[in-house]
């Protein structure tokens, strides 16, 4: 039987503040347990909480990012439950009257287009962090009170790529926004997954579960594909499906229910009477809707049009704001975007990545990429030597004419020199120049090679290979 699945995603996105969304302890991350607090993080009979307006302005803005419509009238509300993370015994969240209502998140999974429908952004505070021992359990409360955006999902996504190319899509419009850091590691961007299966013929949705506080993009994927398989074979078992919260064990690789899932009224919401409504005049929204950064879907378009690069390039390029600046800044110097293009694609990003540094911690200026750049379009060095050239430059953020003038870099193109040492290969590989005689033309390559390896790589390749072919076709 054919089954059609339904997964709907709340994402929680810690938002990029100086304090905390209700008073004004530090919103940092990794300092000492417990250090971060007062009467108000920790819910203090008599404390009362005082809105942080950055958060509200990085809300909204979210939600002009994302096509949301704004409620000038907004409210808080009182979320109970008794866990031992939030002290008050209630979160201080948005019900009926959020910020943001709306909007949607454009995807792309293998070049189908899709756009996933959002129900409303609201914001709250976060919670503590359990930390758990052999024989006790402690609770770090720095976080509580961090303000906590939740941006909610319609069901309307089908599989785990498009969930996977939707938080994709959601963490660079809000790091291009400067929203948040959208840091995994840090817990910055969470996200609980509704996920439901049913028989392809049958309209009616089937029953959801939960899976709650994902932290990693991969681990949604992964705990996806389990429990979408879970599901599926329970039912053609003939067994029930129960609307409850389930973890994922990423070492076991499965899910494992946690309680049974709560509903609205479980939460017993009422308006926090220690907050007043939040009213935002149409001109203040205004200002924010023109101050909005340009987004990536633009990004890319812009990319492809002014600097003439593939539509693959501009996607590589504008996955990340701080690359994309980077390439930008090099471009502007460059006669060749295109090829600064491919070697940010190839080397700079394989160096990054090789050495878990993110783009703001590169020692080569974009001005040093394009002048190695430029050397190998003179043809002063060659690839090879360019590449070694910038693994320097990596690592010391010298300026390349500089590595090239200390190592003796510089290629040779003087042919009478070039013609010298291929002589001294064809004697030294007869095996190759019969070879390539009798229609092997590859081993025009090797030969190449070897005039590399006595030139200790300073030769001309290109003007190598017309003179060994020259030679052995004479």
């Amino acid at each position: 039987m054919n089954y059609k699945v339904t997964i709907g995603l709340e994402t929680h996105v810690q938002l990029k503040t100086n304090t905390k969304v209700w008073c004004s302890c530090a919103n940092v991350y990794g300092h000492p347990p417990n250090t971060d607090i007062c009467l108000i993080c920790l819910g203090y009979p008599g404390s009362l909480p005082v809105l942080n307006k950055e958060a509200v302005r990085l809300t909204v803005m979210t939600g002009l990012m994302l096509g949301c419509n704004i409620n000038t009238y907004s409210k808080f509300d009182r979320k109970s439950y008794f866990y031992p993370d939030m002290p008050k015994n209630y979160q201080i969240s948005q019900y009926d009257k959020p910020f943001c209502e709306g909007g949607g998140v454009e995807i792309d999974v293998d070049g189908d287009r899709k756009r996933v429908s959002l129900t409303r952004i609201h914001l709250e505070e976060d919670v503590g962090k359990n930390i758990h021992h052999e024989s006790a359990s402690l609770i770090d409360f720095n976080r509580a009170g961090t303000p906590l955006m939740e941006i909610v999902t319609e069901p309307d996504m089908e599989s785990a790529d498009e969930v996977f190319a939707y938080l994709l899509a959601l963490k660079q419009i809000l790091t291009y926004g400067a929203v948040s850091d959208c840091n995994l590691e840090q817990g910055n961007i969470r996200c609980d997954v509704n996920c439901s299966v049913r028989p392809a013929d049958q309209k009616e949705l089937g029953t959801k579960t939960e899976i709650k506080n994902m932290n990693t993009f991969k681990g949604v994927y992964r705990a996806l594909k389990h429990e979408i398989q879970r599901q599926i074979d329970v039912v053609e078992k003939g067994g029930v499906i129960h609307q409850e919260a389930r973890r994922w064990d990423d070492l076991a690789g499965v899910t494992t229910a946690m309680r049974p899932k709560e509903y609205a009224h479980d939460y017993r919401y009422l308006p926090d009477p220690d907050l007043m409504s939040v009213v935002l005049s149409d001109e203040q929204v205004s200002k924010w809707r023109e101050a909005l950064p340009e987004l990536p879907a633009a990004r890319r378009s812009r990319l492809v049009a002014e600097y003439n690069i593939p539509e693959y390039d501009a996607k590589v390029l504008a996955a990340d704001k701080a690359i994309a600046d980077y390439y930008e800044e090099a471009a502007r110097l460059s006669d060749h975007p295109k090829v600064v293009s491919n070697w940010i694609m190839t080397e700079v990003l394989r160096a990054l990545s090789e050495h878990d540094r993110g783009i703001q911690q590169i020692k080569i200026s974009p001005q040093y990429l394009v002048d190695l750049v430029k050397l190998v379009d003179d043809k002063t060095i060659n690839m090879p030597s360019a590449k070694e050239v910038f693994n320097q430059m990596f690592e010391t953020g010298e300026n390349p004419s500089t590595i090239v003038e200390h190592k003796g870099l510089v290629q040779v193109s003087d042919t009478d020199a070039i013609d010298a040492l291929i002589v001294q290969v064809l004697e030294e590989h007869p095996q190759s120049v019969g070879d390539y005689r009798n229609g092997k033309k590859n081993a025009a390559q090797f030969l190449v090679g070897q005039v590399m390896r006595l030139s200790k790589g300073k030769a001309n390749p290109q003007i190598a290979m017309e003179a060994i072919q020259k030679k052995l076709n004479s």
